[in-house]
């Protein structure tokens, strides 16, 4: 199987999800900026998954442009991946409606966490198919930053239950941790 129908259908989903994340924010009653007030909780989660998934969607792109084919233990793990993205929008929506309470948020962690591990399987999926001498794993290297992004959500999970403000501050600070361009595989490929 060819690349190009695993990323093309990926690309799809995460389209649908951000669709349903987006529909969830509704239209405020009034006419002047007060009436956006209560809603800046499900606005600014709404931006910071949107910002998470658009993180996902770039860094599953540049996998797609090193890798030659896909066998069916990467398309199961893409879906493992594409699973838990979908929760997203139900979190991102718990979380925003309860103005973010403890266990919305560490939900919301829970399901960071998975996805994150999901890509690390997905990566370790790809890995195992192309190789250790591949242009994938000269991009990957040791992926500290993958892994010490699924510490700081575990602990941020957990960390949710006792101060969900300090967890939104992790989960912001993986965001941005990954908003800087991972550069591993332009610069690999471009060597």
């Amino acid at each position: 199987m060819t690349r190009g129908r695993l990323e093309a259908f990926s690309d799809g989903v995460i389209a649908i999800i951000i669709t349903i994340m987006v529909l969830e924010l509704k239209v405020p009653h009034g006419a002047d900026l007060a009436a956006l007030a209560p809603l800046l909780p499900k606005i600014s989660g709404y931006v910071l998954s949107f910002v998470m998934l658009g993180i996902y969607w770039n860094n599953h792109h540049h996998l797609m442009h090193v890798i030659k084919h896909v066998n069916g233990r990467v398309l199961w793990a893409n879906l493992h991946l594409l699973f838990w993205l979908s929760l997203m929008p139900f979190v991102t929506a718990w979380a925003g409606e309860t103005h973010f309470a403890a266990w919305p948020v560490a939900a919301w962690g829970a399901v960071q966490f998975m996805a994150g591990t999901a890509y690390f399987i997905l990566v370790r999926s790809l890995l195992s198919l192309h190789g250790g001498d591949s242009v994938l794993a000269a991009a990957i290297g040791r992926d500290f930053k993958g892994i010490v992004s699924v510490v700081l959500y575990l602990i941020a999970m957990l960390l949710a239950l006792v101060n969900p403000a300090f967890a939104l501050a992790i989960y912001i600070l993986v965001a941005v941790m990954w908003l800087i361009p991972d550069r591993r595989i332009e610069r690999t490929l471009g060597r």
